[in-house]
């Protein structure tokens, strides 16, 4: 099975100035498995996503004709991110809900301060807006057989599956924009958590709710969702320069000798030229990789592209549209330094990279 990938910048992780690594995995939803052609395949079409109950989340995506982007059957709007997005009912007749689950790409650290940060923007369809939004961390994935409310008393009865749950408000829910709207909360992980699961906990009658100016029929609050994050707030970077259309080399992504893996200092490092891609969709990456001068020309030459690619491969693993990212060997012929000590040598084992516009 092939992944299959947005035309515009596809992002495994979104970063600001001074963030950590996204925990979540294909946080815009733009790597699927199929393109939608009906409502309700959001969890047979997108890659590492599902839904923990029989609700019948949708999945939009510009490759859609049927469930496209921006115009779809609940109203017009654009990604945030890339060409996708998702769309749930937050309340609904006869407690309809929809939510959407995602695994995380490691669990929670007991004690430490996380950020979840989401987008989402209210469908025209929508003649109701609601107050508040679930948040539920679980153990293990949840599998529940039915299509009403994931109430705070059904998470408690799992067993042998610890949750951890809140409620996010915002004082701008209920606002119907053509822009999406930001929204982030902070909080502390009991250790335990793997799995992320959106939407409302409460039924109809305990929803808080607004009716909007709309007159529709539908009577429902049905939004969309795009660009999911959550970051530890201990892991956070400092910012780098880096420039376009200037070859830029990071102190900490550097190679052990003969060896083309890099750790997590050097993911850290890459921060601000994925902050870079995400600012300007119009930019595209050239990694240049680099050994010593010990080894053959020949030698050096293929390990040097095994470096740069090792680096590509990550990007595009993580979500970045491959046809942004190349990758070139230049073995030893462009020292930094031509001494032969080996804190010289160690220096010349790195991995550039260059930022380009295209037009």
């Amino acid at each position: 099975m092939h992944l299959k990938y947005g035309g515009l910048l596809v992002l495994g992780l979104l970063f600001q100035w001074g963030m950590g690594q996204n925990l979540v995995k294909n946080p815009s939803f733009e790597q699927y498995t199929h393109c939608p052609d009906a409502l309700g395949t959001f969890q047979t079409d997108v890659t590492h996503w599902n839904t923990p109950t029989q609700g019948s989340t949708d999945y939009f995506n510009t490759c859609s004709k049927v469930m496209g982007a921006p115009e779809n059957f609940n109203g017009v709007q654009q990604p945030k991110y890339g060409n996708a997005y998702a769309g749930m009912y937050f309340f609904a007749p006869a407690n309809y809900r929809e939510y959407i689950q995602v695994p995380l790409k490691r669990s929670l650290r007991k004690g430490e301060t996380y950020t979840l940060e989401f987008f989402i923007s209210l469908a025209e369809g929508s003649d109701f807006a609601v107050k508040d939004f679930g948040v539920v961390f679980a153990h293990k994935a949840l599998d529940m057989p039915f299509r009403t409310q994931l109430s705070r008393t059904r998470l408690l009865t799992v067993k042998g599956n610890p949750v951890h749950f809140f409620e996010v408000n915002h004082p701008k829910f209920h606002e119907d924009k053509t822009d999406w709207l930001k929204v982030s909360t902070q909080f502390v992980a009991k250790g335990f958590e793997r799995y992320l699961v959106l939407g409302n906990l409460r039924d109809n009658k305990k929803t808080r709710k607004v009716q909007t100016k709309r007159k529709e029929t539908k009577k429902g609050a049905y939004y969309y969702v795009d660009m999911i994050a959550l970051t530890n707030n201990r892991l956070k970077t400092r910012e780098a320069k880096v420039e376009v259309d200037s070859l830029v080399a990071f102190k900490n992504i550097n190679f052990d000798f003969d060896q083309f893996t890099f750790d997590d200092n050097a993911k850290k490092e890459l921060l601000t030229i994925y902050q870079k891609l995400v600012e300007d969709v119009r930019l595209v990456l050239e990694i240049h990789g680099h050994t010593d001068n010990l080894g053959s020309v020949v030698y050096n030459e293929k390990l040097a592209m095994k470096r740069a690619k090792a680096i590509g491969e990550y990007l595009i693993d993580q979500g970045v549209a491959a046809e942004r990212v190349s990758w070139f060997g230049h073995g030893s012929k462009k020292p930094l330094s031509d001494k032969n000590g080996e804190l010289d040598r160690a220096q010349n084992r790195r991995a550039e990279f260059l930022l380009k516009t295209i037009e």
